[in-house]
């Protein structure tokens, strides 16, 4: 994602936000809400205690064609874990592991597509999780740009995911059976981040546990967080040229549930998130604690967060989980 294409997003947002009595008909956006928390909040995460795979998975990769309100066509990645040896590429189409896994609905950014995160997500799967990626219909690279319609995509999430954990129960999919369907999170970078905080502010969906905002802000979605107390981990670069640490920040401190903030003091807007290397090892192995604790009720992978985000005095965390 272009620096460029993500600072036409902010400030069409910010403009949203200053004029939103304008007659223009382009994509729907919900009204703006109080900056307010909730003032009362589940005070513990709801999914019960349990402990997630110690053994890595290999993993497979398929599409769904799926379609919202005939209109908005939201293609979906799905990357799970599936037998065989672990390591490796993504295996096209292969047969899934046995177990019943979570599932951590992913929204990519401005400009970008679900296969730009192809290894931070192949390390989620190969944890034993199922992720599923929209490709956005307006915001995705090839769309039209049209970077308001930011605020139609947590509906698209909540659609998809509904799709997604459809499959636990149809007869002869791959994936009849092995969907944890009571255990979800959501998760998204830079515009996805916007997505994923409006899945917990404006557009609440209840079935979500947990949350992961990669270079997030609340703009246009407010921070209104609302439901059942969900756990969230906010990763962001404190060189971020486009969104603004101080915006991910003032978002973070918003939220009224147990919470922590993983911070890149070299961290740009997340290239790191879209190759290999020091940071996104740092990066991939503090999410992929967080979600064993906030999807399988873990608490030994909730000791660890801290020692993962230590490593290499690459992130430093603030820690209220």
């Amino acid at each position: 994602m272009s620096s460029r294409v993500t600072a036409a997003l902010l400030a069409a947002l910010v403009t949203a936000g200053l004029v939103g009595c304008s007659t223009d008909a382009a994509p729907t956006a919900r009204p703006a809400v109080p900056a307010e928390p909730p003032k009362v909040a589940t005070p513990s995460p709801r999914v019960p205690a349990g402990s997630a795979p110690e053994r890595a998975f290999a993993v497979g990769v398929r599409e769904l064609k799926l379609n919202r309100d005939g209109d908005r066509p939201l293609p979906v990645t799905v990357w799970y874990p599936a037998a065989g040896k672990a390591g490796g590429e993504p295996e096209r189409s292969a047969d899934a592991a046995k177990g019943k896994f979570p599932v951590v609905m992913f929204s990519h950014g401005l400009g970008g597509r679900p296969a730009d995160y192809d290894t931070l997500l192949t390390r989620w799967a190969a944890a034993g999780f199922v992720v599923a990626a929209p490709t956005f219909p307006r915001t995705s690279r090839g769309g039209d740009g049209n970077v308001l319609d930011v605020l139609n995509q947590p509906a698209d999430v909540s659609y998809a995911l509904t799709q997604v954990l459809a499959l636990d129960g149809r007869s002869g999919d791959p994936l009849r059976g092995r969907l944890a369907t009571d255990r979800v999170a959501a998760a998204g970078h830079s515009a996805g981040g916007v997505t994923t905080i409006g899945l917990f502010t404006t557009g609440r969906d209840e079935r979500l546990d947990a949350g992961v905002v990669f270079a997030g802000t609340a703009l246009g979605v407010g921070t209104a967080f609302a439901g059942a107390a969900a756990p969230q981990l906010f990763v962001h670069g404190q060189a971020d040229e486009v969104v603004d640490y101080a915006a991910g920040r003032a978002a973070y401190d918003k939220v009224p549930w147990p919470k922590a903030m993983l911070s890149l003091p070299k961290g740009d807007h997340g290239r790191a998130l879209l190759g290999d290397g020091p940071a996104l090892r740092v990066v991939s192995d503090t999410t992929v604690e967080f979600l064993r604790w906030s999807l399988y009720g873990d608490e030994a992978a909730k000791r660890r967060i801290p020692t993962d985000a230590a490593r290499d005095d690459i992130a430093t965390l603030d820690n209220r989980l």
